[in-house]
């Protein structure tokens, strides 16, 4: 399993994280090239796969199918500039019990 980290989402989010240093990222225009970068970057065996919640909320049937139950890759969602999306389930929260395998209770 490679050790690298990637980055799916709009051209701002991808420009800031290849500035801090991230190689592998993937500018999205619709639904189709973000399922296609996934896609992707799951084949790669890449470790952590950052994508904005905005692009993975519209491509989350895609996201569920292709991680299932494993570990790797990590998916983590964050927000883009316009700030986080309204959510029935914390994705950190999901993050963890899939990883660790107890669900966290506030």
């Amino acid at each position: 399993m490679n050790s690298s980290v990637a980055v799916i989402g709009d051209v701002d989010t991808v420009t800031g994280f290849k500035l801090g240093g991230i190689k592998k990222g993937y500018i999205v225009n619709n639904d189709e090239e973000a399922e296609n970068a996934l896609t992707e970057l799951i084949n790669d065996k890449l470790s952590i796969i950052i994508i904005t919640e905005k692009i993975a909320d519209n491509i989350r049937e895609h996201v569920d199918k292709k991680i299932g139950s494993n570990v790797l890759p990590m998916i983590i969602e964050i927000p883009d500039k316009s700030g986080s999306s309204e959510r029935e389930s914390d994705p950190m929260s999901e993050l963890i019990k899939r990883v660790i395998g107890v669900e966290m209770i506030k």
